[in-house]
């Protein structure tokens, strides 16, 4: 009796208790696990939750500080910090007398005269003044500048609420096959701008009974980068499209795509962002629920 028993249990934990294959739980576990660091990062000090402006560089002197009479406002700064002089995609920072400005993350960090570096050209000079920290990015295929601001006591970090998801399903964790086809993906912005990048080929895969396709592009951290809109958007998620990172392809071409841990962009979480949004021949027909859903934080 005691044997029948243990046996039925060993099915019920297989089958579960309705007759349906229940979730691989090391793998619901480690989506869980992706889902708490992705939000833990989102809460850091310099996550996107405290991005506050995006300011375009013109070329020349711009001045920069708490006061309504500089070029480019920081609120809540007391007063003004100093000047960004614009030469080419040469960008120096000089200090007023008296402001306090630091290199973020130095001891002894204080600065009076910079060149910073580009995020495009390594590691971007990141500069403070008690909770503000900015950085110069280039974006687009015309190499626009932009100076990033980020507070670390912004409001949108202080009102998160953490980021509603679907549940995990295993319908949502498809095969693709890379179909080698390198060449450059023009990939529109939230500026309006276009950004090229190299991609190995397309995604072919079946969801929903449908054949589709997903052209990725080769991703700075290794593996693909995917941006891609579906027919939830805009209806449990984010009107502009979400992103689908995967590992490398194997040897056949083969590459696991999870929906589960399809997530939302920074301009889910800031106004403030340059989101890329899905390129030509990127939108799904199918709704893809799973991953993250979307709710208005700011």
């Amino acid at each position: 009796m005691l044997g029948s028993m243990k046996k039925l249990l060993a099915g019920l934990v297989v089958l579960g208790m309705g007759g349906c294959a229940v979730q691989d739980a090391a793998w619901v576990s480690k989506v869980d696990a992706w889902s708490a660091k992705r939000e833990a990062g989102l809460r850091s000090e310099t996550g996107w939750l405290t991005l506050v402006g995006l300011h375009e560089l013109k070329q020349g002197q711009q001045s920069i500080g708490g006061l309504s009479g500089a070029d480019i406002v920081l609120n809540g700064a007391s007063a003004r910090l100093g000047v960004l002089d614009v030469i080419g995609d040469s960008v120096t920072f000089t200090a007023d007398r008296g402001a306090v400005v630091e290199r973020f993350g130095e001891e002894s960090g204080r600065v009076q005269k910079t060149t910073m570096v580009i995020d495009t050209d390594g590691s971007p000079t990141v500069l403070m003044s008690g909770p503000h920290l900015f950085h110069v990015i280039k974006r687009g295929d015309g190499g626009e500048l932009f100076l990033r601001v980020k507070n670390r006591n912004a409001e949108t970090l202080a009102h998160f609420k953490g980021v509603d998801r679907y549940a995990v399903k295993d319908k949502w964790r498809v095969t693709a096959k890379l179909v080698p086809q390198e060449s450059d993906l023009g990939v529109p912005t939230v500026l309006g701008l276009v950004e090229t990048s190299p991609s190995p080929g397309v995604l072919v895969f079946e969801l929903g009974g449908e054949e589709l396709r997903l052209t990725p592009t080769i991703s700075s951290n290794g593996g693909l980068f995917i941006v891609f809109g579906d027919a939830t958007n805009g209806n449990g998620t984010y009107p502009g499209g979400r992103f689908l990172d995967t590992d490398d392809p194997d040897a056949d071409g083969n590459v696991l795509l999870d929906f589960n841990m399809a997530h939302n962009p920074m301009c889910a979480f800031t106004a403030f962002a340059t989101c890329p949004l899905p390129p030509a021949g990127n939108t799904l027909t199918v709704g893809v629920r799973a991953g993250e859903k979307y709710t208005p934080n700011y």
